[in-house]
């Protein structure tokens, strides 16, 4: 079984109330897992990749702040989130240039990869979620508020 595991931010502030929420999205039929209020777990199309975002704000601000499935097609994440990516992996190899506690870890992503859509949807909303949180600038560019 092919397993991705993204880390995306171990940040020491981490809120440490317990929960066990189980979510299902029931349009795809896969589990949605927030094992405890700092991280999320999601579960691909094909149950073979894991996505662990370790950001206690992230689940509420994706329910409330997040355009709507199907705003963007999935190749649009994909191409997005390549993108996003490069520069975060950049960034997590130079602590001395960068924030070491906000890019801990390179994410191991790849291109000829199909993740699914609900992997690439949360993935990219991670982004737009991180840029505007921690004042981050992944592309140098204008950042969205989605």
């Amino acid at each position: 079984m092919k397993n991705i595991f993204l880390i995306l931010l171990s940040l020491g502030l981490f809120v440490s109330c317990k929960t066990n929420d189980k979510v299902t999205d029931t349009k795809k039929d896969k589990v949605i897992s927030s094992h405890s209020s700092d991280s999320l777990t999601v579960v691909g199309d094909d149950l073979e990749y894991d996505l662990v975002i370790r950001d206690a704000k992230f689940i509420s601000w994706l329910q409330s702040n997040a355009k709507p499935k199907g705003a963007y097609t999935q190749n649009d994440l994909k191409n997005k989130n390549i993108r996003y990516i490069t520069e975060w992996n950049l960034r997590a190899s130079q602590p001395d240039h960068y924030n070491a506690n906000l890019y801990p870890h390179a994410i191991n992503y790849q291109k000829n990869i199909d993740y699914g859509y609900d992997l690439n949807y949360r993935l990219y909303n991670y982004f737009i979620y991180f840029q505007n949180t921690y004042n981050q600038n992944l592309l140098d560019g204008r950042i969205p508020t989605n």
